[in-house]
């Protein structure tokens, strides 16, 4: 097979693994609406025991390179666990304040926030059609939440900005020390902290059978294993790329709580996250137009 074949083959295993990626991902919040006590420490702290336990059954096949891998970079590791960690308890909360449309779309400020600290760190420039996504994502999630002052889903919202925050970190951080870095561990460290954040406040023993088969279903399927396949896709995919695909998890996370769980979007969600979206998709398709030299 010829190189240009083989990085073909390559791409498209990429794509199709984030794309599964984000299907899986997308599950939380339709699960979650079907738990018996949906709560924000309880859920958070068995999700993050079972993902854990799945990122450590994947290093185990492999071990000692992982733990060659961890110690040659482990400041990095363990930087990249602190941003998996606000990730895993800040969705999981916001879920629990907020609805699930709501938590997806201010989780699309991702690859903006990423644009924007990537010119801070790594010296990027933000060219005009950047300034111009900004603009209509800001016009986009004021419509969405126009009309709505309670507290209890504002509170939802604040908390849910932590996740495109740390995401945005946690992706700039990879981009600048490129393929040097094995980031699987970090994807455990991320699991362990959570669960010692949030095991104070939760009470995994009051958490009934149907809950905690629920409660793994999310931890293997919708965390662990997904987490594992982005990091796998990402050294393949240009960030345009990565980006745009990472947004279908908005698209089917809406759709799952619609079909699955009953919860249907206000107007006001639907008119400002159709905004938003499109607003995201139109840069990153501007994006991928370009050469490849001025993509990357």
């Amino acid at each position: 097979m010829s190189a240009s074949a083989l990085a073909g083959r390559r791409h498209a295993q990429a794509v199709g693994w984030l794309v599964l990626a984000t299907l899986m991902w997308s599950m939380a919040g339709a699960v979650t609406r079907h738990l018996e006590r949906p709560e924000g420490p309880s859920i958070t702290f068995w999700r993050s025991v079972f993902a854990g336990l799945t990122v450590l059954v994947y290093l185990a096949q492999n071990r000692a390179h992982h733990l060659r891998k961890f110690w040659s970079s482990a400041p990095l590791t363990l930087a990249s666990g602190l941003m998996w960690c606000a990730m895993f308890c800040c969705f999981m909360f916001a879920l629990s304040k907020t609805t699930v449309a709501n938590t997806l779309v201010v989780y699309s400020l991702s690859p903006l926030l990423t644009a924007l600290l990537a010119a801070l760190v790594l010296g990027s420039a933000i060219e005009a059609r950047t300034w111009w996504a900004i603009a209509v994502v800001s016009a986009g999630l004021m419509g969405m939440f126009a009309g709505s002052f309670d507290p209890q889903e504002m509170a939802g919202v604040w908390i849910a900005l932590g996740v495109p925050l740390a995401s945005a970190i946690n992706l700039v951080l990879m981009k600048k020390v490129g393929r040097d870095v094995e980031f699987v561990p970090a994807i455990l460290i991320g699991c362990v902290l959570s669960a010692i954040v949030t095991g104070p406040f939760a009470t995994p023993l009051r958490t009934s059978p149907h809950d905690l088969a629920l409660l793994a279903l999310l931890g293997v399927f919708q965390l662990g294993v997904p987490c594992i396949l982005m990091l796998r896709a990402v050294p393949y995919l240009s960030a345009p790329e990565t980006s745009l695909l990472d947004l279908l998890e908005i698209v089917f996370g809406v759709f799952w709580a619609w079909l699955a769980a009953g919860e249907i979007p206000a107007m006001t969600t639907l008119v400002g996250g159709s905004v938003v979206l499109g607003g995201l998709v139109l840069h990153e398709l501007a994006v991928l137009r370009l050469p490849e030299p001025a993509r990357r």
